[in-house]
């Protein structure tokens, strides 16, 4: 029997990159469903890639930070496709073009006058952005075309509020004492709030749940397992976190999310329009790999926060933005 052509998309990056890629992963399956589409990403986003119905296989691609796999571990006939969706080159282009595809779509760089991509565009949003680049050779691509499914799996504390202090730089990282003041707010309202973390987030989850007086029971630090955190997130009463993975969760399950945005504005990786996400932003635009809070994110207060909270739906954050393009 004849195995099926092959389609190889490379986006080697985190949580929040995947959803935000998902667009065009699905575009990319319904353009090419006779192909395997094999996605080279971090092995822990294998459940990710699962629930999104465009990837059939992960193939296991990381490197530190946001860079470029030294290489791909590939075997067989060269890929029949091979997409970037990784960046604008070159590394990412290279790596890709070792591999021999039949066919590669990538954003045009002029240090790889072969490749007859787009240009790049650095304020574009992320989503929009690979969905541009599939258009221009020919595949429709809906940048709203985000939505998971539903997770099969109970959440651990259905209805309460989730906060998530961590994120990929501490530029990124709304000070503990901030949420902590939230959490406490809401609490005294009756409302359970629960905290996540991720595995290398251990001392800031217990800081946080320490300050805001959280039980045991409420604390999620160490990482969940994907399908838990999933299920958390979709019956969460609302999840308030900083611009990073699980911010693009709660978006895919049009859970109610109030995202703090410092370095780096939400006209490039914020929520879509919609009465669910409030994305809250003063600028100027920032170093996003800072190692101490964005001066943007720190003009960001409890009460800011806890007023978009409280905001009905269809209405709009009076001092953050909410302006996602």
């Amino acid at each position: 029997m004849t195995p099926p052509p092959r389609l190889l998309v490379l986006r080697a990056l985190g949580l929040g990159d995947l959803l935000a890629g998902v667009p065009a992963l699905r575009a990319l399956r319904r353009a090419h469903p006779g192909h395997e589409t094999v996605l080279a990403a971090p092995a822990e986003l294998e459940p990710v890639a699962a629930v999104t119905g465009a990837v059939d296989r992960l193939l296991p691609a990381s490197a530190p930070g946001r860079g470029v796999p030294v290489a791909l571990d590939w075997t067989g006939p060269p890929p029949d496709i091979a997409v970037d969706l990784h960046g604008n080159g070159p590394p990412s282009h290279r790596l890709l073009m070792e591999l021999r595809p039949l066919k590669l779509l990538a954003f045009a760089h002029p240090d790889l006058p072969g490749i007859d991509g787009p240009p790049w565009y650095a304020e574009e949003h992320e989503r929009d952005r690979w969905c541009r680049l599939l258009r221009a050779y020919g595949i429709d691509a809906d940048p709203a075309d985000l939505r998971l499914p539903r997770p099969s799996t109970a959440s651990p504390a259905p209805g309460a509020v989730v906060l998530h202090p961590g994120a990929g730089s501490p530029a990124r990282r709304w000070p503990v004492e901030r949420y902590a003041a939230v959490a406490t707010d809401l609490r005294a309202r009756g409302l359970r709030v629960v905290v996540t973390g991720g595995a290398d987030e251990g001392d800031l989850v217990a800081r946080l749940a320490k300050q805001a007086g959280l039980p045991d029971t409420d604390v999620f630090g160490g990482g969940l397992p994907f399908n838990r955190l999933a299920a958390l997130v979709a019956d969460a009463h609302v999840v308030i976190s900083g611009d990073t993975g699980i911010a693009h969760l709660a978006v895919a399950h049009a859970t109610r999310s109030v995202t703090l945005f410092g370095p780096v504005p939400p006209s490039r990786w914020g929520p879509p329009p919609g009465p669910c996400h409030r994305a809250l932003w003063y600028g100027p635009v920032g170093d996003p790999h800072g190692r101490r809070p964005d001066p943007a994110l720190l003009r960001i207060t409890p009460e800011d926060v806890l007023r978009a909270v409280d905001e009905p739906p269809g209405t709009r954050h009076p001092r953050g933005s909410t302006a996602p393009r």
